[in-house]
Formats: C-alpha cells, structure tokens, sequence
C-alpha cells in the first residue's frame, strides 16, 4: 500500500499524526477549535468553535488518523496552533477523482508550478483572499504520480500573517515522499554479497 511520509521541522511543527493519548493534545485540541470556529463563519454563524466539540474531536482524531495508516498526515504551527493547520493526503487517481477535480469551481485553476519536490513537478494555489469573505485563507499543493493524487492543504485563521508562514508550508511541501511496501522475494537469479 501507498503511503506518505514527510520531513517536518519539528521547531515548526507539532504532528497531530502519531500524537496518541496525552501527546500533542493541547495543540489539537487548539487546531480543532479554530478549524470549528472558521466552519461555523462560513456557515455564516458568529459563534466559536465549541469547547467540548474541539475536546471530543481531539481524543477521536488520533485512532481515527491511525486507521488511515500512514495515507493521512498532519500538523499545526508549533508557535500558534489556532493560526495554522496542514494536512496531507495520498489516494489512489480513480477516474472519479479525475472528474471531481476536473469539475472544481474556476478560481481553482490559478494554479502556478510548484517545485523542488521528491514527487515531481506540482501545483500551488494559493488563496489569502477568498471569493467568499467568510471562507478561511488557505494554500493547496497537488501532485499527480500517475496512479495516486498527493494534497497538501493548510488552512490559515489569519489573513494579515498568511504570506508570513507559507514559505513553511512550502518547505513541508517540498518534504513530502510517496513509501510503498515491496515484498522482496528471493529466486535463482538473486546474487548474494558476502558481507565481509
């Protein structure tokens, strides 16, 4: 199975992904939070994210993320948990998924190249400023390998410090790799080297 795996400054980041039990809590309870306030905005509701709500998701989201095995990664800014979240995410390129992305909305395709990557050449759409100004500022990475779509997603809370952590996300981007499990078989033509 196709995993991903990345290389994340740990001065930066705080990984949510293997952070069970006690770990890691405060920040993903913090994430959590601002991810449920920045929906209930785009909903069009005034309230934060519940408390209680970010407490339940935070216990959930470790096993949850564990189950994935290895296909869903993410992060919070180490510095401020509530200002930035990445996540991402490998999934086998179904000619369903080729459709859903080739039907996303028009401002999705001010893509620009991105690279400096292990997985190759890929696209960056940045968006401080959404269309909608209740939606959360985000930058999207994408990478196509042929058989497997790679997304990194980082959602900012805050427009003003956006262009100040991006080249971070950018850097975790270009540390993203692709791992296959290979069974390694023996046969008659396998040669052996003497380890002495």
């Amino acid at each position: 199975m196709t995993r991903i795996s990345a290389q994340a400054d740990p001065a930066r980041w705080v990984p949510i992904t293997g952070s069970f039990g006690f770990r890691g809590r405060r920040a993903r309870k913090k994430a959590i939070g601002m991810l449920l306030a920045q929906a209930n905005a785009a909903f069009g509701r005034e309230q934060p994210g519940s408390k209680v709500a970010a407490w339940a998701m935070s216990q959930a989201i470790p096993a949850l993320m564990r189950r994935a095995d290895g296909r869903l990664l993410a992060w919070v800014w180490r510095d401020d948990p509530e200002l930035l979240v990445a996540m991402a995410q490998v999934q086998e390129l179904t000619p369903q998924l080729r459709t859903m992305r080739a039907s996303m909305p028009i401002e999705y395709d001010d893509t620009v190249t991105f690279t400096g990557s292990p997985l190759g050449v890929g696209e960056k759409l940045e968006m401080p400023l959404p269309p909608n100004p209740r939606q959360t500022p985000f930058a999207s990475y994408t990478w196509d390998t042929g058989t497997h779509l790679v997304t990194l997603t980082a959602v900012i809370s805050d427009r003003e410090r956006f262009g100040t952590v991006i080249p971070a996300v950018d850097a975790l981007a270009r540390s993203l790799r692709l791992v296959d499990d290979l069974t390694v078989g023996e046969g008659p033509g396998t040669l052996r080297i003497d380890p002495a």
